[in-house]
């Protein structure tokens, strides 16, 4: 991962450790001011579900894309991430114009939809049929607030989910998963930003299908293969319900 820091002369922080801790004690990862952050404030580490933020004892509030957090959170490539006055903006490794496409048997215009996670439009979303377009209020656009004239659009190409950016300021350069870009193919939750918007593309059908291998006989004997013949279970049912009889006519008998 790498991290910028927008609006600042600080040099991007480069990061491939399993874990990340930022504070402003020496013995952290990644150094911040006394008065930007506590001595130990957060911890960032990678798992199965990506990146965990863990904000540790003691530190102050942190906000991920101008949201407080005061326990934890999953990070995206893109997120911004604030501590005081210190922004620092999570970026991928990877180019997304250098990716690997997607599988084309999968692809095609099925279902799917832009979510806003942040930013004025947070909590909206927007269905991608044909073309989707963002930018000043228009006729055939939806209005980006706070973004003064930064555009941009959605549409399908090739059976490939495609976004560009039209004549953007220079100020507010479209972002894909951290990483300006002016057109490139998306992926499922991939991270768009803009300005202050931020924006998860939501689009299962573009996954590849599983793959599916028929399992062939193991050749190993289960349980119930070792066990007898099923019909000895009646036998014992049958036995059990004579000697039942046998016993209720006794008592029977005697009393």
């Amino acid at each position: 991962m790498r991290i910028e820091f927008p609006n600042s002369a600080r040099e991007d922080f480069r990061w491939a450790q399993a874990a990340l801790s930022i504070g402003s004690a020496p013995d952290n990862d990644l150094l911040v001011s006394a008065q930007q952050g506590a001595a130990h404030h957060l911890r960032i580490r990678q798992d199965r579900r990506g990146w965990v933020l863990e904000v540790l004892s003691g530190a102050g509030r942190v906000y991920v894309n101008a949201r407080p957090v005061r326990e934890r959170a999953l990070l995206r490539p893109g997120d911004i991430l604030s501590l005081g006055d210190c922004r620092m903006l999570l970026c991928a490794d990877e180019d997304p114009a250098s990716r690997a496409p997607l599988a084309r048997s999968r692809q095609g215009q099925c279902t799917a939809a832009l979510r806003a996670v942040a930013g004025p439009l947070s909590g909206r979303v927007f269905p991608i049929r044909g073309r989707l377009e963002f930018g000043p209020q228009g006729d055939q656009s939806l209005d980006l607030p706070q973004a003064g004239s930064a555009t941009l659009a959605l549409f399908w190409k090739d059976g490939e989910l495609r976004v560009a950016a039209g004549p953007t300021p220079e100020r507010y350069p479209l972002r894909l998963n951290g990483v300006p870009v002016e057109q490139a193919a998306l992926h499922p939750d991939d991270l768009l930003g803009i300005a202050m918007h931020r924006f998860v593309v939501d689009a299962p059908g573009l996954l590849p299908a599983p793959a599916v291998t028929p399992q062939e006989p193991s050749g190993e004997r289960l349980p119930e293969d070792a066990a007898g013949p099923r019909g000895e279970v009646w036998w014992l049912i049958a036995t059990a319900a004579v000697l039942a009889l046998c016993i209720a006519l006794i008592l029977l008998v005697r009393f």
